[in-house]
């Protein structure tokens, strides 16, 4: 065979070389412009789309190749590529709605599309997309497509790459068709809405290396795993270049014992993760070991969220592989110890995830031995044992060399911080929500490479560390983060901290620091003022005055809010100018802040001065801030009284809270007009002086949480505002809510919705069922007259209603029953009548309307009838609820891409202590009421009041009730106040009363009681204004004493006498009080007396006569029933 020469070799290369570079230079003079007809294509495509971030503004140019998102081929300019993935991070969204058009279809070369994380509402993924046959790569992940996979796509035979996860909305079958996709690499159908069997034509992807399912469980944990697979089917088996697999919430992956054998069988498997399918030990037992194909090359499992229970699995995973890196247990129920084998046979093991299980500290021996673990996290597990010996157990073995990152956090550890130094190698260590305790040991020893240090506390338990940090404290020169927040700390911030050169994040908020601001200044102000990025000391009491921080060059958040700085803000003060979080809420500054303190501060992004009632803000009219902020808060600064101009200029907050700052202006329009491009906003413009008519906007998004009462807006209520989550338009003069109300269109996501304390008038519109997402909706204290409307019972998601202080006349009506969901109704104070409805508490099962009812004001109307027996079926009044378990009231708001849950405060008008007093907020949360009074009830308590063990407050008074107070009202132990005044009740008073231990408030004034006030030490300490006007009551409070003391039955003691006894309680009580009159009435005149005398005595013979025949009956009937 002939042999080409170097030199010619060299010499065809070169002119190779040359007849390239002529061919670029020939198509770049021909500048190959984009097919028109794809143009066109393209264009049709962008208009079926809502574009409201400009995604794509540059398709106005004549070539469409330079458009943004579109690549095309150099020779025959096709689109090759259309990648117009969105943004829905937390730092920026930016995406597209609406629809994809069919004109899509005219790119038949396109060979890439990717509309991941864009907004599809709810449509389903056109068929069309099927006939792109060219398809290599296709990503329609989080996107909000509904509807079922198009089988079409079985027709793409040349795609590589299909993701469609994370589409809510999408459910059904997995198409069989997919099967056919024999080039498919990558596919991934996690986290949707599909059910039924795994195809197994799945097994047909003989190239696939990747492959997601599952995970429905995220939208609705009661909706379970829909996906399965069929036992006995041994599809899975043959993906023989399976690389990573992830089976998410398979609701019988636990029974299907063929399918873990099939996964044993996968030779080239890295990454497994089988999560939240109910596994339990029984699984993994079920196959031997020695079947695993993966044992070499499965590097990282993840059995998150499963059922397993003892370190069974330990010894099952030593023996089924020596090469995992990864090991993620978290949230089972494992608990115990391993033996040493486990640490010594994984030898490759770097990362260990044990969060959420019920470990102890002296299990932690067992992973003592893993020589090259990095990380451990052990989070959230039943470590109660003292800091220094559960570290001792785990320094115990060459781990202690090796461990990088350690986390006990939110365990009850206790003890004092111990010397941390024999783990050479940490970086990272996280001691929150503990109980650790004492001061911060002087010169402790930390790890030489520590970076990152949390000792802060959480919500469920609090370290409490106290005293000062000492001087001699010295930080690692590596550390780049500590936290101590929410301890006892005292004193001030050590020099020494200063001198922590790599530090970047210094976080000591919710302690008692009380050294000055300046000195604390001063005391950072070494090296780790040009490092230090984070500075967080809120919820102190730091006093002193605001020291110039521009020293601080790195910083970017600062946080002194809470804490009791004063004094004036220097007129030449300057912020650091990379300062991106700025927030001094609840101080007590004052002065004012102008243009100049902003002036360099062209990065900030939030600032928060709220709570500063002295602070003014003075800005030039004139003035543009160099900043765009996302988030500000002014609440209770001296803003006005004029509208601040400045915040025109800002164009991407979503929160701003001016409220209570003085303003009394009228709203611009440009303010309004904000709402209709911003993405998401919580206003709260509140507490002003703002007035005028607000002009109507149509709203672009739904997620708008507008706060505008107790100002003067009046007029009509605009419609756009329907498209809020939250709107409070309280305390205004609105005067007109029909066209807010009644608009066509169901409005699918206002949740709470609050028109009190208005001048609306009228009857209430009966447009309800448009609202179906009304959570609370509060129409109190306007002038609304009528009937309650029908159209009301469609709100089925209603949990608080309140409709007092109107106009309102006829019945309750029953389209009510079914708000099942009510936690509150409150409709007082109008002129309501009839009668209570029997299906409020109704017994039969499918007629439980009201179980979770928590107050129940119908007071102040004209009701009548008796109080039903079925509000023993308030079965919410049943329970009693501690501080400890109760979680509030909140709503589900299900957005687009994630849920929400939110949550919101009943205000309560309540009748308490005799006068009307609000309860808002933390204290109505464990408040179980129900007011009756002041209405026209007659008939007896009943006594299934007796089984609302969790009843706090019940005012029955100012009715017509009769019969006597319930003998076992006493049960009712949760009982703060009780009102029973201004009724008909007769009898005494129940014994049992005196077992209401925290009972502050009674009134049982105005009825018709009889006998002793039981004695006890509540029932004596009220006010005798509480047992008044029961002319046969009598005892302690009262000034009417009991005759004799005896009178009183001691409370639970029943005494059951004998009808044959004639020597009972009644005889000996009539004998005694008539031997103490008669004997000073009648013996004293018989000894002044001759006459009364001899009667005297001849009384005497007929009573022994009498005496005789008496007892001589008694005997008769004695021996009769005896014998």
């Amino acid at each position: 065979m002939p042999t080409i020469n170097p030199v010619g070799l060299k010499f065809m290369q070169a002119i190779i070389t040359f007849m390239m570079m002529m061919l670029q230079v020939v198509c770049a003079e021909e500048e190959i412009m984009c097919i028109e007809r794809e143009r066109e294509a393209l264009l049709q495509f962008k208009d079926a789309l809502v574009d409201d971030y400009g995604m794509l503004s540059s398709w106005t140019t004549s070539d469409c190749c330079q458009w943004q998102g579109i690549r095309c081929t150099n020779l025959t300019a096709h689109v090759l590529m259309l990648d117009l993935h969105g943004d829905f991070n937390d730092v920026q969204q930016r995406y597209m709605r609406g629809e994809i058009h069919k004109s899509l279809m005219e790119l038949q070369q396109l060979n890439y599309l990717n509309l991941n994380s864009n907004d599809f509402q709810g449509r389903g993924i056109p068929e069309f997309l099927g006939s792109l046959t060219n398809l290599r790569y296709l990503d329609l992940s989080f996107s909000h497509f509904g509807g079922k996979i198009p089988t079409q796509f079985g027709s793409l035979s040349h795609l590589k790459y299909l993701d469609l996860s994370w589409n809510r909305y999408m459910q059904g079958s997995i198409p069989r068709q997919l099967g056919n996709l024999s080039q498919l690499q990558h596919l991934d159908l996690s986290y949707n809405f599909f059910e039924g069997s795994i195809p197994s034509q799945l097994g047909n992807l003989s190239n696939l290396q990747k492959l997601y399912l599952g995970g429905s469980h995220y939208y609705d944990d009661a909706y379970g795993g829909a996906l399965k697979i069929d036992d006995g089917d041994h599809w899975l088996s043959n993906l023989i270049s399976l690389t990573h697999l992830s089976l998410v919430s398979i609701s019988n992956l636990n029974t299907s014992h063929s399918f873990l054998q099939m996964i044993a069988k996968l030779p080239k498997l890295r990454e497994l993760s089988l999560i939240h399918c109910s596994l339990s030990d029984q699984f993994i037992l079920s196959v031997r070991p020695s079947k695993f194909n993966f044992s070499s090359s499965l590097s990282i499992l993840d059995l998150s969220w499963n059922s397993f229970t003892s370190s069974m699995i330990f010894q099952w995973l030593s023996n089924v592989t020596s090469n995992l890196v990864e090991l993620h247990l978290s949230y089972n129920l494992l608990e115990g110890s391993t033996s040493n084998h486990f640490g010594r046979v994984m030898n490759s093991l770097e990362h260990l995830d044990l969060s959420h299980n019920m470990f102890k500290g002296e299990d932690l021996k067992s992973f003592a031995n893993i020589c090259t673990l990095h990380s451990l996290y052990m989070p959230a597990n039943h470590l109660t044992e003292d800091l220094p010996s559960i570290l001792h157990n785990l320094s115990s073995g060459c781990v202690r060399h090796s461990l990088q990152d350690l986390d006990l956090s939110d365990n009850q550890i206790t003890g004092s911080l111990p010397d941390l130094s024999v783990f050479s190698s940490l970086k990272s260590l996280f001691l929150d929500g503990n109980q650790l305790s004492g001061k911060i040991p002087e010169g402790i020893s930390l790890p030489f490479h520590l970076e990152f240090l949390s000792i802060s506390s959480n919500s469920l338990e609090e370290n409490q560390l106290n005293g000062k940090i000492l001087e001699s404290t010295k930080l690692s020169p590596l550390l780049e983060s500590l936290s101590i927040t929410s301890n006892i700390l005292e004193g001030g911030i050590p020099k020494s901290f200063g001198n922590a050169c790599a530090l970047r994040s210094l976080d000591m908020s919710n302690n008692s620091l009380s050294e000055e601001f300046p000195m604390i200044i001063h005391h950072l102000s070494g090296c780790a003022r040009y490092s230090l990025e984070r500075l967080n000391l809120g919820k102190n009491q730091i006093n002193g005055t605001l020291h110039d921080l521009s020293i601080f060059s790195s910083l970017r958040e600062l946080y002194l809010d809470g804490n009791k700085l004063n004094g004036e803000i220097p007129k030449d003060i300057k912020f650091p100018p990379q300062l991106e979080e700025l927030d001094l809420q609840s101080n007590s500054l004052k002065g004012v802040l102008t243009d100049y303190h902003f002036a360099n501060m062209s990065k900030l992004d939030f600032l928060e001065l709220s709570d500063n009632s002295l602070l003014a803000l003075a800005f030039s009219p004139n003035w543009v801030p160099p900043f765009q902020l996302s988030y500000i808060g002014l609440r209770s600064c001296k803003l006005g009284p004029v509208f601040p101009k400045w915040v025109e200029t800002q164009n991407q907050f979503r929160d701003i809270d001016i409220s209570n700052s003085g303003i009394e202006d009228m709203v611009p329009k440009w303010f309004w007009a904000k709402l209709t491009f911003q993405e998401s906003i919580l206003m709260n413009i509140s507490h002003n002086n703002l007035h005028g008519i607000i002009p109507n906007f149509p709203l672009k998004n739904l997620y708008h949480s507008l706060i505008l009462g107790s100002n003067q807006f009046d007029g009509p209520i605009p419609p756009f505002l329907r498209g809020s989550l939250f709107l409070d338009l309280s305390k205004n003069k609105f005067s007109d809510s029909r066209s807010f109300l009644c608009m066509d269109g169901t409005v699918e996501n206002l949740y709470q919705l609050d028109l009190s304390n208005n001048h609306l008038s009228g009857k209430i519109p009966d447009c309800w069922s448009h609202f179906k997402s009304l959570s609370y909706l509060d129409l109190s204290h306007n002038n609304f007259s009528g009937r309650i409307p029908t159209s009301m019972g469609s709100l089925l998601r209603l949990q608080a209603l309140l409709l007092r202080n109107n106009n309102l006349t006829d019945e309750i009506h029953f389209s009510l029953s079914s708000c099942t969901n009510l936690v509150m109704l409150d409709i007082a104070q109008n002129r309501l009548s009839g009668l209570i409805p029997a299906w409020v508490g109704s017994e039969l099962q499918e007629l439980q309307f009201f179980n979770d009812i928590q107050l129940l004001d119908l007071s102040r109307n004209s009701m009548s009838g008796q109080i039903p027996k079925c509000i023993k079926f308030f079965t919410s009044m049943t329970q009693k609820t501690s501080s400890r378990d109760y979680q509030g009231h909140s709503y589900e708001v299900n957005t687009e891409t994630y849920k929400i849950v939110k949550s919101y405060d009943l205000n309560a008008l309540l009748t308490w202590k005799g006068s009307e007093q609000m309860f808002k907020n933390n204290v109505l949360l464990l408040l179980k009421s129900i007011d009756l009074s002041s209405n026209h009830f007659s008939g007896e308590i009943p006594l299934e009041i007796d089984n609302l063990f969790g009843l706090v407050s019940l005012n029955l008074s100012r009715n017509s009730l009769i019969g006597k107070i319930p003998s076992k009202i006493g049960k009712l132990t949760s009982l703060e106040s009780l009102d029973l005044s201004r009724n008909q009740l007769i009898g005494s008073i129940p014994p049992s009363l005196t077992q209401i231990y925290g009972l502050g408030v009674l009134d049982l004034s105005h009825n018709h009681l009889t006998g002793k006030i039981p004695t006890s030490t509540q029932l004596q300490s009220f006010n005798a204004s509480s047992y008044e006007d029961n002319l046969d009551l009598c005892g302690l409070p009262l000034e009417k004493l009991c005759i004799d003391k005896g009178l009183a039955q001691e409370p639970n003691v029943e005494v059951q006498e004998d009808e044959y006894s004639l020597f009972n309680r009644e005889f000996y009580l009539s004998m005694t009080f008539g031997f103490v009159i008669s004997f000073w009435v009648v013996f004293g005149s018989i000894l002044f007396k001759l006459s009364w005398r001899h009667a005297y005595f001849k009384f005497l013979n007929n009573l022994s006569d009498n005496i005789y025949v008496k007892v001589a009956i008694f005997v008769n009937k004695i021996s009769k029933v005896h014998g």
